[in-house]
């Protein structure tokens, strides 16, 4: 019999519920109360009971209230129907992540250790469900293990990949390797697709324990080997959003082309001030404009005008609901799903030369030093005097080539003082202690129906470092006007290092010889100090390698924080704001605080801002993470007439199943199996990050080089094998002598005789 509670039952929030309802209902904490009270898991009956309901308009109201816990994972109903708390027996709600081999785990919304789940556990799920999870014991490696005792929220309603047919049945084998389950598709619903044509399949019944997924096809994308098809299937992958809705459009070219007289008015006017872009040159859309004089004190007025976007999408309009799920643009190799639709990002919004366009102007006063003494910011419209490439700048003010600045003489000046501002602003940031890593960006260059010719290295100069470094101060400028205003908006926060990867990182140094500084808690400077200390040794790209697997991911958050990296104490994204939501609302902000208006008054609060921050951090990760699908495909379509082929490499990861190569010169990564290294059994050393040979005591590391044969590409699972050249001869030269012994072994043999 299950317990009732007292008649003296009250609702401790219950004037908060009287607040948003006419007719009051029990509270989500009274309802969890009364069930922790219960002798065990309560019927729909005994738990209304329990809270004094009889009316009918109070039970269909209490119904709704439990199938919205249950959605949240607050609750479970079990198999006779009778709910309990998910905090109650062992119980567990979070997300699940699905690994390629079948199994998973439970990432806990409360933090804790993730919970295993076995194939079988994951044959009704896919990756990214959120569920509830009973912990069962551990499994044999120690880990928690859980059976699914519900799914609370489902996550893909849409597969890509591939349209197979086997023994009358038709079903879809996903692409994304992370969804091992196919999609059976009834004879009705294949709309028109072929064996092996990408498809596009809507999941139309959920997977179970005892049934697949079931789906119908709603675009068949087209051959497997076809130009962008990588593409395609990146973006309907990840879901990105990449079509305009005509609301969108139409709002996008009510503005015109050109900046009208009204929308000028009011605005500080820069239109005389020789403010340039500086870009690579297959840039479209051009968000900032800079110009650079000295102050008389021995410092710097720097102006660093963003466009102003917030001027043309106003909150909740269709084009801020656009951009708000899109996040970010992406940028796959020679194609762009922008943000905005093109008619602002490469139009109004983008600082084209020689045209007015509205700005909202940074403008800063930094000292000798490379210190930012003072700061200003205010609406403006202003005229680029120029478009300028980061080669073009870097021949002007860097190799000072007479040629190069001649072409733009009423410039030069200004270009100089840029130059000279940045090297004092870099070493303002070496002294201060930011993290350089030297990591090495490629461009893949296309030549006739989209094949790839080759992969380039993308080569940074001064220039480059230059906009990076006024960009970094505006950042920071935008960051502390936040914070003095008290403005709900977004930082970019990088988090320091986690003790448990401290200790495995202070292992792995004190074996070559290393030491990190700052105790419990170092510091930038101390990453920075041990970079410096390992350039010049032959296991710099190994040392650099561990330093950045220590460090957190940036991401964005209403809570200043600071970012560890670049050694601020404050900083926030300002001036990207075509191409990242949460410039956009940082512009938002500071136009707020600078209008006068209070932080009450604004549009969001920091709870908004929790909620945009969490989604904006995940579209960015789906976006690199889309564009590093594409690209691995790509690189894979490269490698298929080279299997065969030999390549000198150097190791650039190390595993217990063996060692990745990146090749010299081409600038792709394949795997070396530690089964390929047949000459010895080799172990894996975690703190010294290598693979060790039991008998040779022969070592790979990362950084090593090794010259390796192309064994095989696998387009569709991503990968490429190498073996390695050195053992694939040994091993020949053994065949080789092979005959001669058995000579030899019949000779002595006859001899015998």
């Amino acid at each position: 019999m299950t317990k009732r509670t007292k008649k003296g039952l009250k609702d401790p929030h219950l004037d908060r519920e009287a607040s948003k309802y006419e007719r009051p209902i029990p509270s989500r904490e009274l309802i969890l109360q009364v069930l922790a009270e219960g002798e065990g898991p309560m019927r729909f009956e005994d738990l209304a009971g329990a809270l004094q309901l009889s009316e009918a308009v109070d039970l269909e109201a209490l119904d709704r209230r439990l199938r919205a816990m249950q959605r949240d994972g607050q609750l479970v109903r079990n198999r006779v129907g009778a709910f309990l708390p998910v905090t109650e027996k062992g119980l567990i709600r979070g997300r699940v992540i699905a690994h390629p081999d079948g199994f998973g785990f439970l990432v806990p919304d409360e933090g804790g250790d993730d919970v295993f789940l076995s194939p079988r556990q994951m044959s009704g799920l896919f990756h990214g469900d959120r569920a509830v999870a009973r912990v069962m014991g551990l499994d044999h490696r120690g880990r928690p293990e859980g059976a699914v005792v519900e799914v609370l929220e489902r996550n893909t309603r849409q597969v890509v990949g591939r349209f197979c047919e086997e023994r009358g049945m038709a079903f879809v084998a996903p692409d994304n390797k992370r969804i091992p389950l196919n999609v059976m598709i009834p004879p009705d619903d294949r709309a028109g697709a072929r064996a092996g044509q990408i498809v596009l399949a809507a999941i139309v019944e959920q997977p179970s324990r005892h049934s697949p997924p079931i789906g119908r096809v709603i675009e068949v994308l087209g051959e497997h080997m076809d130009p962008g098809m990588e593409i395609d299937i990146a973006i309907r992958s990840y879901e990105l959003p990449h079509q305009w809705s005509d609301d969108v459009l139409a709002e996008a070219q009510r503005y015109g082309d050109k900046v009208s007289s009204q929308a000028k008015s009011g605005r500080v006017d820069l239109r005389k001030t020789p403010l340039v872009t500086i870009d690579g040159e297959d840039a479209k859309d051009f968000d900032d404009a800079v110009f650079c004089e000295p102050d008389g004190e021995g410092g710097w007025r720097l102006i660093v005008a963003i466009a102003d976007v917030s001027h043309y999408v106003s909150p909740g309009s269709a084009l801020d609901t656009e951009g708000r799920l899109r996040g970010t643009s992406v940028y796959f190799p020679g194609q762009v799903i922008p943000m905005l639709p093109e008619t602002l990002s490469n139009g109004l919004c983008s600082l084209n030369p020689k045209v007015d366009r509205l700005a909202m102007v940074a403008e800063m006063s930094v000292s000798k030093g490379g210190a930012l003494k003072d700061f200003r910011f205010y609406e403006a419209v202003i005229r680029s005097a120029a478009r300028l490439t980061y080669t073009q700048v870097a021949a002007m003010v860097v190799e000072r080539n007479d040629a190069a600045r001649a072409e733009h003489p009423g410039l030069v000046a200004h270009l100089d003082n840029l130059h000279a501002l940045f090297r004092t602003l870099e070493k303002a940031r070496r002294r201060r202690g930011a993290i350089d890593f030297d990591t090495q960006e490629t461009r893949i260059v296309f030549g006739e129906a989209r094949k790839i010719e080759r992969i380039v290295p993308v080569q940074r100069n001064d220039a480059h470092r230059l906009i990076e470094e006024c960009m970094i101060l505006a950042n920071v400028a935008a960051a502390r006007f936040l914070a003095k205003h008290k403005m709900p908006a977004l930082y970019r926060i990088h988090g320091g290092p986690k003790a448990d990867r401290l200790d495995d990182l202070r292992a792995f140094l004190a074996g070559l010889g290393l030491n990190l500084g700052g105790g419990e808690s170092p510091k930038p400077k101390d990453f920075a100090a041990v970079l410096k200390q390992a350039a010049a040794r032959p296991d710099a790209e190994l040392i650099q390698t561990m330093l950045l697997r220590t460090l957190q991911q940036a991401v964005y958050s209403p809570d200043n924080e600071g970012h560890f990296g670049l050694a601020l104490p404050a900083y926030a994204h300002f001036t990207s704001p075509i191409r990242r939501y949460p410039d956009l609302l940082v512009h938002r902000a500071i136009r707020h605080a600078i209008r006068g208006a209070k932080p009450r008054d604004f549009e969001y609060d920091r709870n908004d801002m929790v909620g945009l921050g969490e989604h904006c951090s995940m579209a960015e990760r789906r976006a690199d993470d889309a564009v590093r699908d594409a690209v691995d495909w790509l690189k894979c379509e490269f490698m298929l007439d080279k299997v065969g082929h030999v390549f000198d490499g150097l190791i650039s990861t190390v595993t217990g199943f063996g060692v990745f190569v990146q090749l010299r010169d081409v600038y792709v990564e394949g795997l070396v199996h530690v089964t390929s290294l047949s000459n010895d059994y080799y172990r894996f050393d975690p703190v010294g990050q290598c693979l060790r040979g039991e008998r040779s005591g022969r070592v790979y590391r990362i950084g090593d080089p090794m010259t390796v044969r192309v064994a095989r590409v696998d387009l569709d699972e991503r990968k490429i094998d190498f073996a390695p050249e050195e053992v694939l001869e040994a091993v020949a030269a053994e065949d080789e002598a092979a005959p001669s012994r058995s000579r030899r072994r019949r000779k002595r043999s006859r001899s015998r005789r």
